[in-house]
């Protein structure tokens, strides 16, 4: 599927859509997929939640509690969880996929044919598919066909997974090419301490979720090498700037990056203390070795194989990106990191843009 295809709106939307409670199904049992599945759940949907470990699945079933991934949270009562990926699915009107992006497509694979052919496919993972390069709604065209963009919507914003979970005021965006869609979303998620804004920028939505989290473990290394505020706010300045030059050459809307998705996204995961990419980057800045860094956590972050991807996508479209380029090189070919920053510095004069 070309970008040109994901630019074009289409309504073959369901005409019984409504705006009441909805049979949710999550796919996916970290933090954030749990997160979300018990907010879903207190709003009174009809959630089940799809786990991978057998122990998790008897966990939430018994205590209403994860404690692998979101210690000290008790989930909504109601919410239940199952290992069984067919049972998961079948007769849910939303899918909402939040597994690592990297492994979504197999997942996808073996979900595709239980999945009913009106359900909304709702996706809040963050990344680039490192094997093609693809945003996750070019997967799921990919694996389920382009009509599947009838009724995707891609949901990003600066969310921590344990701030939603403590139901702590926070703000997402739900993009999809049919208002019909983002809007049965918006409505199953909104609560007083969740505002959703709808959006019709996927492509915009998918890239910044995806190039914060490089940007996030290039601050991350900012703030390891102890190189001050100063550094970590042009930093993430132009950071911004390289998301919007992707994003550009992708046919999103420079808009975009200045919303939730966008600024507001690279700012929370840049500078909060529970961003794991951030984390990862503190750590390199302060001299550990990558492979030891991702030993000790139990969690996926994103950021270490989107630097790749993105890094390639950059390439591909030739667009200048130098964050992008100096984060992958410190992650994979072993650059120093203070010699990135060295290198960064040292680039041509020109004027901001």
């Amino acid at each position: 599927m070309t970008m040109n295809t994901m630019n074009n709106p289409t309504k073959n939307m369901p005409a019984d859509i409504t705006a009441t409670a909805e049979r949710i199904a999550v796919i996916g049992g970290g933090s954030w997929g749990t997160a979300l599945a018990g907010r879903l759940a207190a709003n009174g949907n009809d959630t089940l939640l799809w786990a991978y470990e057998p122990e998790l699945v008897a966990e939430i079933n018994s205590s209403h509690t994860n404690s692998t991934y979101l210690p000290g949270i008790n989930l909504h009562p109601t919410l239940a969880c199952t290992g069984s990926l067919e049972e998961s699915v079948l007769g849910r009107g939303i899918i909402l996929l939040v597994t690592p992006v990297q492994v979504l497509r197999g997942v996808l694979k073996q979900l595709a044919p239980y999945i009913d052919k009106n359900a909304i496919i709702a996706n809040a993972s963050k990344g680039i598919e490192l094997e093609t390069l693809q945003t996750v709604s070019q997967i799921c065209a990919g694996v389920m066909g382009d009509a599947v963009m009838a009724r995707y919507v891609a949901l990003s914003g600066p969310t921590f997974a344990r701030e939603v979970a403590q139901e702590l005021p926070s703000l997402i965006v739900a993009a999809s090419l049919n208002s019909t869609a983002s809007e049965r979303v918006q409505a199953a998620f909104s609560c007083p301490c969740l505002r959703v804004y709808t959006n019709i920028d996927v492509v915009g939505v998918e890239l910044g979720g995806a190039v914060k989290n490089v940007i996030a473990i290039a601050a991350g290394i900012c703030d390891g090498l102890g190189f001050g505020h100063n550094a970590r706010a042009a930093l993430i300045t132009r950071g911004l700037a390289e998301m919007n030059r992707l994003g550009q050459a992708m046919g999103a809307q420079a808009s975009t990056f200045a919303g939730l998705a966008g600024m507001g996204d690279l700012v929370l995961t840049c500078t909060g203390d529970l961003s794991r990419n951030r984390t990862v980057g503190f750590k390199l800045g302060q001299g550990m070795k990558l492979a030891d860094i991702l030993a000790e956590m139990h969690m996926v972050a994103e950021g270490v194989k989107s630097s790749e991807s993105v890094y390639q996508l950059a390439r591909r479209l030739g667009v200048e990106m130098p964050i992008v380029e100096k984060t992958y090189q410190i992650l994979h070919e072993d650059k120093p990191a203070r010699q990135a920053v060295i290198e960064l510095m040292a680039r041509d004069l020109k004027a901001e843009g």
